[in-house]
C-alpha cells in the first residue's frame, strides 16, 4: 500500500515538473498561445548583422511586435525585414524610422522604431522607408587602426 502512494506522488511530481517545465519553455520562447491581431509593415536595410527571424520590434524599450521574415530583395541588393506589429500600436506615423539596435555590449539585436510626427498612419502592407543599418564593429575598429594622425578624417 505505501508503495502504490509513493509511486503516485513521485508520478504527480513529475508530471508538475513536466509542466513547470513547459509554461518556462512557453515563456522563454515567447511564444504566445493566442493569436493577437497584428498588421505587417516591411523595411529595407543595407545591413542587418545579426538580426534574427523573431526579434523584438520595439519603441522606447517596449515590444510592440515581432520580426516575422528576413529576405533578400533583388531588385534593390538590400535586406528586406518584415515585421508583425500589435493591432494595440496601429497609430504609427507614415514617418516612422526604424533602425537595428543591440541590447547590450553583446547582446541580440533588435529593430527600434521611433514614431514621426505625421497625422497619415502606417497599414498592413505599408514600408517605412527612413532605416538605419546596424553599426558593424569591425569597420569601426578598421578605421580607428588605419586612421593615423595625419591622414585626413572623413
Amino acid at each position: 500500500m505505501f508503495s502504490k502512494t509513493l509511486e503516485f506522488v513521485v508520478g504527480l511530481f513529475v508530471l508538475i515538473g513536466l509542466a513547470a517545465l513547459a509554461v518556462l519553455a512557453i515563456q522563454v520562447g515567447s511564444a504566445s498561445l493566442g493569436r493577437t491581431d497584428s498588421y505587417d509593415i516591411t523595411a529595407h536595410f543595407e545591413n542587418i548583422g545579426g538580426l534574427n527571424v523573431k526579434a523584438p520590434v520595439s519603441i522606447g524599450g517596449v515590444r510592440i511586435g515581432r520580426v516575422t521574415a528576413i529576405d533578400l530583395d533583388t531588385e534593390l541588393f538590400s535586406a528586406r525585414v518584415t515585421m508583425s506589429i500589435e493591432d494595440t500600436y496601429n497609430e504609427l506615423p507614415i514617418d516612422t524610422s526604424a533602425s537595428i539596435l543591440t541590447s547590450g555590449l553583446l547582446g541580440a539585436q533588435f529593430v527600434g522604431l521611433d514614431p514621426g510626427g505625421e497625422f497619415d498612419f502606417l497599414a498592413d502592407g505599408d514600408e517605412i522607408e527612413l532605416t538605419q543599418s546596424t553599426i558593424q564593429l569591425e569597420n569601426l575598429i578598421g578605421r580607428f587602426m588605419f586612421s593615423g594622425p595625419g591622414s585626413e578624417s572623413e
